[in-house]
């Protein structure tokens, strides 16, 4: 079981992990690419493209994945992957990617009051 510090710096890396595939500048070119494939690609019958692109354009879609892995990298890398039960790890996985999706929604809130 992780504990309140693990589970709050696990939501802050989620959520980091979130700004840098979403929103950050670095990955621009990566976007722009995934975009444009999917513009080429674009028919009703080729929803790889759509599904790729609608993953890395909503923060809760792929803040749950990425917080997913960040979840299940900690806890191998620590060696405690065994030491609950799958449906814990489960119940952890919820509660990382919802903090990490609330830190995102503070974060767009607060970035519409500044501007």
């Amino acid at each position: 079981m992780i504990n309140l510090l693990q589970f709050a710096l696990l939501a802050f890396a989620g959520y980091r992990a979130t700004q840098l595939v979403v929103h950050d500048t670095i990955l621009d070119p990566v976007r722009d690419r995934i975009f444009a494939w999917h513009d080429r690609r674009n028919t009703p019958d080729h929803t790889a493209s759509a599904f790729v692109v609608t993953l890395i354009s909503c923060v809760y879609c792929v803040g749950w994945w990425l917080s997913g892995a960040i979840l299940a990298v900690f806890l191998l890398a620590t060696g405690r992957f065994h030491e609950a039960p799958l449906l814990v790890h489960g119940v952890q996985w919820l509660g990382v990617a919802g903090a990490s999706v609330l830190l995102n929604r503070i974060d767009d809130t607060m970035g519409r009051v500044g501007s």
